[in-house]
């Protein structure tokens, strides 16, 4: 009887294993890089209020992106043509048009820094009541009610 050998694949030969490159560590700055963006996350918290978290994380986590917000932040809130004072007027009643609750809070915590009242952001939420309607303004308006009281 003959013996018929299998049709097919043919054993696969064994590969040497691959020597992978050896990766040297860097020692990790971070820390180092939080503790000189401290001064300009301060900053900003004076002058908007509130800096969120995920904000914070960028001066570790993404440091270019920091420097660059906070350049665009520097020229964005620096008098011209508007104060500090109308400019934050301004965010206030957009971010109560939006209805984001983080951004008016924040926005609303930061109002008494550059010298705007209870009684200039009532105004500028009625300008967001006239364009946005009445929901955005109820919505700016409590949050108004319970951050500066």
């Amino acid at each position: 009887m003959a013996v018929k050998k299998p049709v097919g694949k043919k054993p696969a030969a064994k590969k040497a294993p691959v020597k992978k490159p050896a990766v040297k560590k860097v020692a990790a700055k971070k820390p180092a890089v939080a503790a000189s963006k401290a001064k300009d996350l301060k900053s900003l918290e004076k002058k908007i209020g509130s800096v969120p978290k995920f904000f914070k994380d960028l001066t570790t986590k993404e440091p270019e992106m920091f420097n660059l917000v906070m350049k665009f932040e520097d020229h964005i809130w620096s008098d011209g043509k508007l104060t500090k004072k109308t400019k934050k007027l301004i965010a206030i009643a957009i971010a109560a048009a939006l209805r984001d609750q983080h951004a008016v809070r924040a926005q609303l915590a930061g109002a008494k820094n550059v010298g705007c009242t209870k009684a200039e952001v009532e105004e500028a939420l009625r300008v967001t009541f006239l364009l946005s309607g009445m929901p955005a303004y109820v919505y700016g308006r409590a949050q108004l009610d319970d951050v500066m009281k």
